[in-house]
C-alpha cells in the first residue's frame, strides 16, 4: 500500500535536504584543489582539495606506490591573493631580473588591454604571460631550457606553494617539474612563460616573436587578436 500523501511529502524532504547537502559540499569543494607535479614528459593530475594526498608522485599519477620525496603537492586557489589577505607578489621578480628563487605563491589573472582586447593572462606584477608553440599540452612538456629558459623564465612555484587567481577555472592550472627541477605552472596543460623583454605592466614585447611565441589564455589557447 503506497504511503499517505504527507508521508510521500516527508519522505521527498527526507532525500531533498541530503542531496541538498551534498550539492553545498561539493560547491565547496569546488573553491580549490591540489595538483600534483607531473615530469617534464606528463601532465599534472587533480584531485579535489578536500581528498587530496599530503604528497604527490614524481609522475604526476595519483598513486601511493612510488612517491617523490620532498615533492609536495600544490594549492590552486579560487579567489585572488588579495582576498586571501596577502600582500606584495610572493616573490615573483620583474623584466630581466633573474628568479633566483622559486615565488612563495604566483597569481594569474585574465585581463584584456588596448594592445590585445582578447583575454590573455597576466601574473601579479601585471607582466604578460606566453606560450609556446613547440611545447606540448598533452602530456604536458617544456622545450625551452637552458638559453631558452633565461630569455623565456618559466612561471614557477615553490613546492607546496599556492597558484591564486581571478578569471581563470582552477581545472585548467596544473603543474610539471622542469628538467631543472623547477615547478613550472600549466594552463590547460601548457607551460606558461613570462619575457624577459617586458619590463613593465601593460608590454607585450614577446608577442609573436619568432612566429611560435605567443600570449596565453585563460585556457592555455594561443591568443593572437581580438575575439
Amino acid at each position: 500500500m503506497p504511503p499517505p500523501p504527507a508521508r510521500r511529502g516527508a519522505l521527498r524532504r527526507a532525500v531533498v535536504a541530503p542531496a541538498l547537502a551534498l550539492c553545498c559540499v561539493t560547491a565547496l569543494s569546488g573553491c580549490g584543489k591540489t595538483i600534483q607535479i607531473g615530469d617534464t614528459s606528463q601532465s599534472a593530475s587533480a584531485t579535489p582539495a578536500s581528498s587530496a594526498p599530503a604528497a604527490s608522485t614524481s609522475s604526476g599519477a595519483a598513486s601511493s606506490s612510488a612517491p617523490a620525496a620532498g615533492n609536495a603537492a600544490l594549492q590552486v586557489v579560487d579567489s585572488t591573493a588579495a582576498q586571501a589577505g596577502l600582500n606584495g607578489n610572493g616573490g615573483t621578480v620583474v623584466g630581466v631580473a633573474v628568479q633566483e628563487a622559486p615565488p612563495r605563491w604566483v597569481q594569474l589573472s585574465a585581463v584584456t588591454s588596448d594592445q590585445l582586447p582578447a583575454q590573455h593572462l597576466i601574473n601579479i606584477n601585471q607582466a604578460a604571460l606566453y606560450r609556446f608553440d613547440d611545447d606540448s599540452a598533452s602530456p604536458s612538456r617544456s622545450a625551452c631550457n637552458d638559453a631558452c629558459a633565461v630569455k623565456w623564465p618559466p612561471v614557477t612555484v615553490e613546492e607546496g606553494g599556492k597558484v591564486y587567481m581571478a578569471g581563470v577555472n582552477p581545472k585548467e592550472v596544473g603543474a610539471i617539474r622542469r628538467e631543472d627541477g623547477q615547478i613550472q605552472i600549466t594552463v590547460g596543460g601548457r607551460p606558461i612563460y613570462r619575457y624577459t623583454g617586458d619590463s613593465k605592466p601593460g608590454d607585450l614585447n614577446g608577442q609573436g616573436l619568432g612566429g611560435k611565441w605567443f600570449a596565453v589564455g585563460p585556457k592555455g589557447e594561443k591568443v593572437t587578436g581580438g575575439q
